[in-house]
C-alpha cells in the first residue's frame, strides 16, 4: 500500500471520517457567546518554533494583534520541552523574529528592530544579555550560524544602479520643480507588498562575525540568492540561484550553488534545467539533498526530492512515493535520515525517511500560521536528538506549539495553549469535514462545513461558498477567524478543495494546468448540489465568495449560473491578457499558465476570461480589493465593475486603501472584510425569498 494511502488511514478511519472534526477540547462545554470581531484583536498564534540543539528547549515567534496601531506584533518567548519555564525573551513595540540557535546552544540570534531599524541581535542565553551585532541599511533574512558558531549568513537586499537618462540641470536652491521622473529598465520592477515601484536590488548573501563587526558580501552580480546553508567545515555556503544571463526572464531554471567565504569563488553544483531549490548538506559533509522537478512549462507540478554527491555528481530522486509536495527537508544528525514536511488533504504533515525513501509519518496538523483564511503553513525545526517543535492548528483553535520525537511517531504533546482564556468564553462554529462526487465525473471531492453557533438541522440557513485562491494552494481543517465570524453572523460557510488545488497528488491539481478555470467549477457547484441534500440550506439563500484565484472562480462561476442571490469577488483576475501584462507577476503566468504570448493567441486567453462571460451576469455582485493590489491589479476588478454597469447589474466596488493583495494583512481590514462581505449579502437574504 502507497505511503499516502497508509496516512489516510491512519488519520481517517471509515468509522471516524465524518465525525473526526466535530471533536473539541472539554474547555468548549464553557462557551458563552459567538467568536466576533474585535475578538480578532485579541486572538494570538505561535510561528517559526525553533528546538534547540539538544532538544532541551524551544523558543518561538508569538504573535499577536495591536489595536492601537493596527499591527501585528511579534515577540520571542521560550518553553522547555516538558511545557515548564514558558516565559518571554523579548517585548515592547518593535517586534522580534527569526530566532536561531547556535550551535553549542548557549547563545541565539534573532531580527528585531527595536534600535530603530531591522539589526541582527545575539543573545547569551545563560545571562540574559542581548546585543545589536550589525548596522544595516536593509533587513536580514535567513540567518544561519557556522558550525563553530563564529560566524552568522544571512541574505540582504543590495541596490543595484539606477538607470539614468540625458543631461539636464538640477533645480537651483529654493525652487519647487516637478518632482524627479522615475525611470525604469528593469524586467522586474514591481512586487506586491511593496508599495510604488521597485528600484533596481538584488538579494545577496553575507556573513557578519557572531561578535559583531561589519559583514562580508559573499554573492556579487544582478542574481538573486536564496538561503545560505554552511558545509560542515565551515568553508563554503551552499544555496540555489538563478544566474542565468536574463535571468528574471527565465524565473524557473533556478540551480544549487557553492561560494567559497575564502576566495569568494562560485561554482555551479547541479545541471540542466531547474527549478533546483532548497539545498542542504549532511552533518557527514558527504551529500546535499535539494527539491524540484524536470520543468515542463505549466502551472503545477510536483515538487520531488533529491539527492546528490558533495561536488554535484551521482544525482538521484529519493522516491517517498507519496505523490505530495516535499518541503523543508532536515538532515538528521546520522546522516542517513532525512525530516520533511508535506500536506496531504489539506492537512500538514511531518514525517521522515531513510535514503531509501521508506517513509514514516511523525505528526499530522501542522500550519494555523497564515492568520485570516484555513491556508496551508508554517514549519517545524528539528533536535540533533530527533526531537522536533511545530506550530499545530486545530479547527478550534489558532497555531499553539507541539512537540514530537522520531521514536515515538504520532505521539505528540501540545505545550501551549495561547487563545484557552478567549475561546473558552465563546461558541464557535462546528467544523465538519465532508466528502462528494463531482457532476462532472466523479471525482471525489473534499471540503469543510462551519454550521453557526448554536445550529439546528431543522432549521433552514443561508449558504457561503467560500472558494481559496492560488490556484495551486488548498484550504484544510484549521482554525479560520473569517471562516468563523461569517459563521457566527448566521451563515453556513463550505470551503472546499476542488481540482487544482494541492496536497491531492499530481495528477488532481495539474488538471487545471493551460485549463483554468474549467471543469473546478462543476467540483465547486457540486458541493453547492451536496449542501441543499442536507436539507437545512435555503435554496434561495445561496451565497458565493472568493479572493485572488477564488475571485477568478466567484466571477467566472456568476457568469455561468443565476442560482446565487449575491455574490463577493474579491481581488480578482478578470482579464487574463491585461492580466498578463500589468500583474507583478507578468513574467510567470506567461511562460506557465498560457501556451503562448497574449498577442500570438488572444483567444486563448479571452476564453478563460471571466470577462468573456459578463454579459450573462445578473448576480447582485460586490468587488473588494487593495488600491496596491499589484499582483491582481486594481484595473482588473475597474473593468469588471464597469461591465457590470454597463449590463445594468447591481453591483459596488469598494478600494482598501494602502493594501496590497493582502487585504487581511491588517486585522482592522481583515475585520472590514468580513463586515463587507456579510453586509452585502445581508442585503440580499430576501431578495429571492418572499
Amino acid at each position: 500500500m502507497r505511503p499516502h494511502m497508509i496516512l489516510k488511514r491512519i488519520l481517517f478511519p471509515p468509522v471516524l471520517l465524518l465525525t473526526f472534526f466535530l471533536l473539541t477540547d472539554s474547555i468548549y462545554s464553557q462557551e458563552t457567546q459567538p467568536y466576533s470581531y474585535m475578538d480578532v484583536f485579541d486572538t494570538q498564534y505561535i510561528s517559526d518554533p525553533r528546538i534547540s540543539p539538544n532538544g532541551s528547549k524551544i523558543v518561538y515567534v508569538r504573535n499577536s494583534f495591536d489595536i492601537f496601531t493596527d499591527r501585528r506584533r511579534t515577540h520571542l518567548w521560550i518553553i522547555n520541552q516538558d511545557g515548564s519555564g514558558h516565559r518571554a525573551l523579548t517585548s515592547g513595540k518593535e517586534g522580534a523574529y527569526q530566532p536561531r540557535w547556535s550551535p553549542d546552544g548557549e547563545r541565539l540570534a534573532y531580527v528585531s528592530g527595536e534600535e530603530g531599524s531591522s539589526q541582527i541581535f545575539v543573545r547569551w542565553m545563560e545571562n540574559g544579555t542581548s546585543a545589536s551585532i550589525t548596522n544595516l541599511t536593509k533587513s536580514p533574512g535567513n540567518l544561519s550560524w557556522s558550525p563553530d558558531g563564529k560566524w552568522i549568513a544571512f541574505s540582504m537586499s543590495v541596490p543595484a544602479e539606477k538607470p539614468s537618462l540625458g543631461n539636464y540641470p538640477a533645480p537651483p536652491d529654493g525652487a519647487e520643480w516637478a518632482p524627479e521622473p522615475v525611470i525604469i529598465d528593469s524586467d522586474q520592477y514591481r512586487s506586491d507588498g511593496q508599495a510604488g515601484f521597485v528600484g533596481p536590488a538584488y538579494t545577496h548573501l553575507f556573513i557578519v562575525s557572531s561578535e559583531g563587526g561589519a559583514p562580508r558580501q559573499i554573492t556579487r552580480g544582478n542574481y538573486n540568492h536564496g538561503a545560505p546553508r554552511w558545509t560542515p567545515d565551515g568553508e563554503s555556503l551552499i544555496f540555489s540561484a538563478n544566474r542565468n544571463e536574463k535571468a528574471a526572464m527565465d524565473p524557473g531554471n533556478t540551480h544549487i550553488f557553492e561560494a567559497k567565504i575564502h576566495s569568494l569563488e562560485i561554482q555551479k553544483l547541479t545541471e540542466g534545467r531547474g527549478p533546483h531549490s532548497s539545498p542542504t548538506v549532511s552533518p557527514d559533509g558527504k551529500r546535499i539533498v535539494f527539491t524540484g522537478y524536470d520543468d515542463q512549462f505549466v502551472g503545477y507540478q510536483l515538487t520531488l526530492l533529491y539527492i546528490m554527491d558533495r561536488d554535484g555528481s551521482n544525482v538521484r530522486e529519493i522516491d517517498t512515493q507519496l505523490d505530495r509536495d516535499v518541503e523543508n527537508v532536515q538532515w538528521l544528525a546520522n546522516s542517513r535520515e532525512l525530516f520533511f514536511q508535506f500536506n496531504n488533504e489539506g492537512v500538514g504533515t511531518i514525517a521522515r525517511t531513510n535514503l531509501e525513501g521508506e517513509v514514516t509519518i511523525l505528526a499530522v496538523h501542522l500550519g494555523g500560521t497564515t492568520f485570516g483564511r484555513p491556508y496551508s503553513g508554517g514549519s517545524y525545526s528539528l533536535a540533533n536528538n530527533g526531537r522536533f517543535a511545530f506550530p499545530l492548528t486545530r479547527p478550534y483553535h489558532p497555531a499553539d506549539l507541539a512537540v514530537g520525537d522520531r521514536a515515538r511517531p504520532m505521539q505528540t504533546t501540545r505545550l501551549t495553549h495561547l487563545n484557552e482564556i478567549l475561546l473558552s468564553g465563546r461558541k464557535l462554529g462546528e467544523v465538519s469535514q465532508v466528502e462528494y462526487s463531482s457532476s462532472f465525473d466523479g471525482k471525489k471531492i473534499q471540503g469543510w462545513v462551519v454550521t453557526p453557533p448554536d445550529f439546528n438541522p431543522e432549521q433552514q440557513y443561508p449558504l457561503i461558498l467560500e472558494i481559496h485562491g492560488g490556484p495551486y494552494l488548498d484550504y484544510g481543517p484549521r482554525f479560520s477567524p473569517e471562516i468563523q465570524l461569517k459563521a457566527s453572523n448566521g451563515y453556513v460557510v463550505l470551503y472546499t478543495n476542488p481540482r487544482g488545488s494541492t496536497s491531492y497528488g499530481e495528477e488532481f491539481a495539474s488538471y487545471i494546468n493551460h485549463n483554468y478555470p474549467s471543469e473546478d467549477y462543476d467540483d465547486l457547484m457540486s458541493g453547492v448540489d451536496y449542501m441543499l441534500e442536507q436539507g437545512y440550506i435555503n435554496e434561495d439563500q445561496l451565497f458565493i465568495t472568493g479572493g485572488s484565484g477564488g475571485g477568478v472562480l466567484t466571477s467566472w462561476s456568476i457568469g455561468k449560473t443565476d442560482r446565487f442571490a449575491a455574490a463577493v469577488v474579491s481581488k480578482p483576475v478578470i482579464n487574463w491578457f491585461s492580466f498578463s501584462l500589468t500583474a507583478d507577476m507578468y513574467i510567470y503566468s506567461t511562460k506557465y499558465w498560457f501556451t503562448e504570448m497574449p498577442w500570438q493567441d488572444p483567444q486563448q486567453y479571452l476564453e478563460r476570461s471571466p470577462i468573456s462571460l459578463v454579459g450573462n451576469v445578473t448576480t447582485p455582485t460586490l468587488l473588494l480589493t487593495g488600491e496596491e493590489d499589484y499582483r491582481t491589479p486594481m484595473s482588473e476588478t475597474e473593468q469588471y465593475y464597469n461591465a457590470l454597469r454597463l449590463q445594468g447589474v447591481e453591483s459596488m466596488m469598494i478600494r482598501v486603501p494602502e493594501s496590497s493583495h493582502s487585504i487581511a494583512s491588517r486585522p482592522s481590514n481583515l475585520i472590514r472584510k468580513v463586515a463587507y462581505i456579510v453586509g452585502w449579502f445581508d442585503q440580499h437574504l430576501s431578495v429571492n425569498s418572499d
